[in-house]
């Protein structure tokens, strides 16, 4: 059995949630649409009432936002675990920030298309204390 440096499916989900990262701080929908599989589903209770959106209506709420990128914010993306339930299906825990807005993203992927993407994203948040 292979380690996880050295799987080239572990190295897949890593290279995706990287993109990932990449499409939350620049607010770039394109890589976004390359690491989301079209019918994605985008969900959190966080509020305390159940939001969820498709790609459809997730990918222009992203282009509608000045990008943390753009307001020089520092990157705080870090991957937390990812765990495969089979050759083809692996959960990822991600952290990243966004605003005032602290992260936790259970991401479910799937290897579909010869690639692996995102199906789903269910995620919860914390505002940041003020520094």
């Amino acid at each position: 059995m292979s380690g996880p440096s050295t799987d080239p499916q572990f190295a897949a989900v890593v290279e995706v949630l990287y993109h990932y990262f990449d499409g939350l701080h620049r607010s770039d929908t394109s890589i976004l649409r390359r690491v989301f599989h079209p019918k994605a589903l985008y969900a959190t209770a966080t509020d305390g009432i159940l939001l969820e959106l498709d790609m459809d209506r997730y990918f222009p709420i992203v282009d509608g936002r000045p990008s943390p990128a753009s307001r020089g914010e520092e990157r705080a993306d870090r991957i937390l675990s990812i765990e495969f339930a089979g050759p083809v299906t692996a959960l990822a825990k991600v952290q990243c920030a966004i605003g005032d807005k602290a992260f936790i993203d259970l991401l479910s992927l799937v290897y579909v298309d010869g690639r692996w993407q995102i199906i789903a994203k269910v995620f919860h948040y914390d505002i940041k204390p003020v520094q």
